[in-house]
């Protein structure tokens, strides 16, 4: 343990120290979301396409497209490019002329999506090649480099039980209509990606792994929103190791698990990508002047944030700004951090929210550089500081740091 630790100490020195990312190292694929609804973010939390650092990732996916009628759509009004404006499609796409190695896929489906119009058309052969003909024209047309499927999730949710056998034939499916429709008009061939379940129940319902691993260039995995305020007690949403007392489903609830669960079943270690989250969970404690550690009692989410608007949840940079900004005299503010899972968290008042920093994220990435996997994914790139006026460590500074501890 002594070892690993000074390992660890040289490793978060360099993030310190390396003022650039090197472009050297490991082929090593780092994947960053972009969503298409921080758009409506009030003030300095409002993200567009001009504000992502292309130089950050390998590969920038396009969350969400909609799947309608066997038909794969654009979801939000400004999407597309329009005589009269240039479409958000178009704008995340111009990021090449930055990053010429830049991949850019666009993702289908996601949490809200729901399972309904995937399971119309998983539930035949002929939806299916409806669909990825269709889906090729798309993303052609566009200049997309690949697809991400993110349902969630074959097989629970209201999808039938047969949906994940066929979630495994599209998967087949799209992958040989790519490669077909590339040799022949010559051009390289779109990427097929899934975002994927972290939680083993659902693993074992949704996914005949070993299968769609063959299928797919990556797998994302979703490694967080462990814990959130649907529990009704404080647990950080993405711990990297579970705590001696916890037992049961409940030590199951942790990266290091979910990763390991995803091998046991045949999954490939290069192909994983580990998710990795730059927000907070938020709760509000029931017994704020008693305790307030992990497991505590709870009485529903936290309050929301100025920016992100959402009870239970924000961003990185809301809690750089309730770390360093102006606050209230009477609201006591500590930070405190777990040894067992390697995570911080933060009570504030009777508010309390896990998160990640560069610490605990440097201790991720040292973990997964450790255990052969294939790279980082990040939800999402407008969590982080992205305009560096919160955190005061310039832009992107969890980002910055993860690439930093990754190529070193």
């Amino acid at each position: 343990m002594k070892v690993f630790t000074v390992i660890l100490a040289v490793c978060l020195s360099v993030l310190v120290l390396s003022s650039s990312v090197s472009a050297g190292g490991p082929n090593y694929k780092r994947i960053c979301y972009y969503t298409n609804w921080g758009q409506y973010r009030p003030k300095l939390g409002k993200f567009l396409p001009e504000d992502i650092d292309p130089t950050l990732c390998t590969h920038i996916i396009y969350a969400f497209g909609m799947l309608k009628h066997n038909k794969l759509k654009a979801f939000e009004w400004n999407d597309e490019t329009k005589p009269w404006r240039v479409g958000m499609f178009d704008r995340v796409i111009a990021l090449k002329k930055k990053n010429p190695a830049l991949k850019v896929l666009l993702a289908v489906g996601g949490w809200t999506a729901g399972t309904k119009e995937m399971g119309k058309m998983l539930a035949s052969a002929a939806n299916r090649t409806a669909f990825t003909k269709q889906a090729i024209s798309f993303l052609r047309t566009r200049k997309f480099d690949g697809l991400d499927l993110d349902f969630e999730f074959p097989g629970s949710r209201g999808s039938r039980r047969n949906d994940k056998f066929r979630f495994t034939l599209l998967c087949k499916g799209l992958k040989n209509a790519f490669i077909q429709e590339a040799a022949k008009r010559k051009l390289d061939r779109l990427l097929l990606t899934a975002a994927v379940s972290a939680a083993p129940k659902t693993i074992r319902r949704a996914y005949q792994v070993r299968n769609i691993a063959r299928y797919l260039d990556f797998i994302n995995l979703m490694a967080y929103d462990f814990h959130g305020a649907w529990d009704n007690r404080t647990g950080h949403n993405a711990p990297l190791f579970r705590r001696k007392k916890e037992r049961g489903y409940k030590a199951q609830l942790n990266l290091s698990y979910a990763a390991r669960f995803w091998k046991w079943f045949g999954c490939p270690p290069s192909k994983l990508i580990i998710g990795l989250g730059v927000y907070a969970r938020g709760f509000r404690l029931k017994y704020a002047d008693y305790y307030y550690g992990m497991n505590s009692q709870t009485v529903g989410a936290s309050d929301a944030a100025l920016y992100t608007q959402e009870k239970g949840f924000v961003a990185y940079y809301e809690i750089c700004r309730m770390l360093y900004g102006k606050r209230k005299k009477k609201k006591k503010l500590a930070r405190y951090w777990n040894k067992e899972q390697k995570v911080p968290y933060l009570v504030y008042g009777d508010q309390w929210y896990g998160y990640d920093d560069e610490t605990s994220l440097a201790w991720k990435v040292y973990w997964l550089k450790k255990g052969g996997y294939g790279g980082w994914m990040v939800w999402s790139l407008d969590m982080d500081d992205f305009r560096g006026k919160f955190c005061n460590k310039g832009r992107y500074p969890l980002i910055t740091a993860m690439n930093r501890m990754l190529l070193s």
